[in-house]
C-alpha cells in the first residue's frame, strides 16, 4: 500500500508550482526555534514520516525531481527506516559522507530559480546565510512561503494550555531580579529593549510554566518584550491566562497582548529605539517587520539561565531522590517480571512513565523514554512504538534513557543492564570502556575558563584507544524544570566557546553502538562546583547529582583501576544511603544487592 507521505509530497509540489517556487526547504522547528515544537509546527514530520515523540533533527529539501531529508548521525538508522516508501531519501548532515545542504541546492538549481521557506520557522541567521550563498549562485530566496497553510488541512491548532506559577520558594529568585539582570545585558550592548523569542528563556524569566504546549517541556508559546523604561509585554493567547497567573503578571507589571500582535508591535516601535534580538532564535518572519534599529545579541539570557543558584541545586537533590525511588521500583519490577516472558519495550515504557508520574511533583517525563532491547539499543534516539515494539526476552542488553520533569528539577539518566544470563565478553568489555570514560569525566578537575570541548576526550579516550567511537555529544546542559537539553554549555568534540561555571548542570553520557546487536550508554547528571582557589586561580570539579547504581554484572573488573573501583564504591554508597530511607524494606534490600561490589 502506498504511503500517505507520497500524496502529501505531490500536494506540496503542486503548491510550489502554483506559487512559483522551484525548491522548498522545510526545517523541524517553530517560530521560537524550539527543539521539540508543538504539534502545530511539526509539519516536516507530517510531510516526511520521519518523526518521534522527542522530535527529530531534520531539514527537508523538495524540488521538482528530488526529495531529501538531511539529518545527523543520531538518526541515520531511524531515518532510513522511516523514509522508505515515502518519496524521500536521507542525506547525512555530518560524518564522513556529509553533504552540505546549501551547496547541494546551489548545484541542483539553475540561475534564476527560487527557493521558498516559511519565514516564521527559520531564524534570522539561517535565512541570511542562505540568502547570501544563494545570491552568489543567482538563486532567489523567498521567506513568504508558509507551505503547510496550503496542504495541511487537518493541522493541529496552536496549543491553549493554562499556565501556572512555578513556586519562587523553589526557584530562589523573583521575576524582578531576573528582568533586572537581563536588562543589564541589554544596556551593556547599548540597546534600549529586547524581544525574547526562546520559550525556555521566557519561562525562566517569568517563573511561569504549563503542561502540554510542548511535549515533555513545561514551556508555553509566547514572546516577551522588555525595555529599560519599565515596559514589559508578554505576547500570548489570552485563553492560557488563569486568575492566579494574572495576579502574578500584575505583581510584576507585565502587560499581556495577543500572541499574533508581536509583528505589529515591533513594527510600531520608535525608529530611534535600539531593539536587541538573538539572530539565532528570532524568526526572520518577525525580523522583517522590525522598523527600528536592531542590535544582535541576547545570547547572554541563556547563559544567565544556565547558572543555577543554591536554592535550585538544593531542590534538585529532592528531585533526584524522587527519581531514584521511581527507578528502583522500575528496575526491581523488571527483575521480577522478566522471567515470566511477558515484557515488551512498550510495556516497559508505559510502566516507567506510570511510576514517575505517581509522584505528584512530577508533571511529565522530560522526554519520551529511549528504551531499546538488543539491536534497538544501537539506535541512539530509538523510541519504542506499536510498530517497532519487540519482546524483551532471551539474553541481551537493555538500554534505558529517561527522565522526569519535577517541580524541584529536571532529571536525565541512562542505564544499560544485562538480562537473561551472563553478558558476552564483548558486551562486558564495551560497557567497561564506556564506564571508564564516564568515571574519568566525573572525576575531572579543571581551571576556571575551561570549555566542554577541552574535557570531552576524557570520556572518549578508552574507546578511541581501541579504534571505537560514538559521534553524539558527551554532555548537554540541563534546565531547571524547563528543557532537558539546555544551552549554551555542552561537552562535545566541536568547540562551544562557553566556559563551564559553578552552578551549571549537565549530562555525562558516553556510549557505544553496535548496529543490530546492542547499544550501551552510561549517563549521570553533574553540577559544576568550586574545588579550590590558590595562587594559580580557581579550580572546579563535578558533583554527581543522579542516584541509581550501574549494573555491576557488566563490568570487566580486570581493566578497572583501584581508583575507578573506589569511585564506584563511593558512588553506590551514596546512592544507597540517600535512597534507602525512602524505600520499603524489600526495595531497600534489592537496592543493596545492586550497590554492593562482590569479589571484584
Amino acid at each position: 500500500m502506498e504511503k500517505i507521505e507520497k500524496k502529501r509530497l505531490e500536494a506540496l509540489r503542486k503548491a510550489m508550482d502554483e506559487h512559483d517556487i522551484d525548491c522548498c526547504i522545510i526545517n523541524s522547528t517553530d517560530p521560537h526555534q524550539s527543539e521539540i515544537p508543538p504539534a502545530h509546527w511539526r509539519g516536516r514530520e507530517w510531510l516526511t514520516g520521519f518523526k518521534s515523540e522527542n522530535g527529530t533533527n531534520g531539514i527537508a529539501v523538495i524540488t521538482k525531481d528530488h526529495a531529501y531529508v538531511w539529518t545527523d548521525n543520531r538518526f541515520f538508522i531511524q531515518a532510513r527506516q522511516q523514509l522508505e516508501g515515502t518519496g524521500f531519501e536521507m542525506m547525512p548532515l555530518d560524518g564522513p559522507e556529509a553533504v552540505d545542504l546549501i551547496d547541494w541546492v546551489s548545484k541542483h538549481l539553475e540561475a534564476g530559480k527560487t527557493v521558498g521557506i516559511d519565514g516564521m520557522t527559520f531564524s534570522v541567521s539561517e535565512a541570511q546565510d542562505m540568502e547570501l550563498k544563494f545570491t552568489e549562485n543567482e538563486i532567489g530566496l523567498r521567506t513568504d512561503f508558509p507551505q503547510f497553510d496550503f496542504i495541511w488541512t487537518d493541522r493541529p491548532a496552536r496549543p491553549l494550555n493554562k499556565l501556572f506559577v512555578h513556586d519562587e520558594a523553589i526557584v530562589g529568585e523573583n521575576v524582578d531580579s531576573k528582568i533586572r539582570r537581563v536588562l543589564e545585558q541589554v544596556e551593556k550592548a547599548s540597546a534600549d529593549c529586547i524581544l525574547i523569542s526562546a520559550l525556555d528563556d521566557i519561562a525562566w524569566i517569568t517563573n511561569l510554566r504549563t503542561a502540554g504546549d510542548i511535549s515533555f517541556s513545561p514551556m508555553f508559546v509566547s514572546y516577551l518584550y522588555l525595555n529599560t523604561q519599565g515596559k514589559r509585554v508578554l505576547f500570548i493567547d489570552e485563553e492560557k491566562i488563569t486568575e492566579e497567573v494574572k495576579k502574578h503578571l500584575d505583581l510584576y507589571n507585565i502587560e499581556v497582548l495577543p500572541y499574533d500582535k508581536v509583528k505589529e508591535f515591533v513594527g510600531k516601535l520608535p525608529k530611534e529605539e535600539r531593539l536587541m534580538i538573538d539572530p539565532t532564535l528570532t524568526a526572520i518572519g518577525v525580523y522583517d517587520h522590525i522598523d527600528c534599529q536592531t542590535v544582535f545579541g541576547g545570547e547572554g539570557v541563556a547563559k544567565l539561565k544556565s547558572v543555577k543558584n543554591e536554592c535550585m541545586l538544593t531542590h534538585w537533590r529532592t528531585a533526584m531522590e524522587k527519581d531514584g525511588v521511581a527507578l528502583v521500583k522500575f528496575f526491581k519490577w523488571i527483575d521480577e517480571e522478566y522471567p515470566k516472558g511477558q515484557l515488551t519495550e512498550m510495556s516497559l515504557s508505559r510502566k516507567l512513565r506510570e511510576l514517575r508520574l505517581a509522584d505528584p511533583d512530577c508533571v511529565d517525563e522530560s522526554f519520551a523514554a529511549i528504551l531499546g532491547w538488543n539491536g534497538h539499543g544501537a539506535i541512539v534516539h530509538y523510541e519504542p512504538s506499536d510498530e517497532t515494539d519487540v519482546p524483551v526476552a532471551g539474553p541481551g542488553l537493555l538500554l534505558v534513557d529517561s527522565g522526569g520533569q519535577y517541580k524541584q528539577g529536571t532529571t536525565d539518566i541512562t542505564r544499560t543492564i544485562v538480562l537473561g544470563g551472563e553478558p558476552t565478553a564483548e558486551q562486558k568489555h564495551d560497557f567497561t570502556l564506556v564506564l571508564k570514560g564516564h568515571i574519568a569525566l566525573s572525576k575531572a578537575i579543571f581551571p576556571k575558563g575551561t570549555r566542554g570541548a577541552q574535557l570531552d576526550i576524557l570520556a572518549r579516550q578508552y574507546l578511541w584507544n581501541e579504534g571505537k567511537a560514538y559521534y553524539h555529544g558527551t554532555g548537554h546542559g540541563v534546565g531547571f524544570f524547563i528543557n532537558c537539553h539546555e544551552g549554551p554549555v555542552q561537552i562535545r568534540m566541536n568547540e562551544i566557546p562557553v566556559p563551564l561555571e559553578p552552578g551549571m548542570v549537565m549530562s555525562n553520557e558516553p556510549g557505544i553502538y553496535i548496529e543490530d546487536k546492542y547499544g550501551i550508554r552510561c549517563e549521570n547528571m553533574l553540577a559544576v562546583e568550586l574545588w579550590k582557589s590558590n595562587e594559580f586561580g580557581d579550580f572546579y570539579r563535578f558533583r554527581n547529582l543522579t542516584l541509581f547504581p550501574f549494573d555491576l554484572n557488566l563490568i570487566e573488573w580486570e581493566i578497572i583501576t583501584p581508583e575507578e573501583k573506589k569511585w564506584l564504591e563511593d558512588y553506590h554508597r551514596e546512592v544507597y544511603d540517600r535512597l534507602s530511607p525512602l524505600l520499603s524494606e524489600e526495595e531497600a534490600n534489592w537496592l543493596s544487592n545492586q550497590c554492593i561490589i562482590h569479589n571484584a
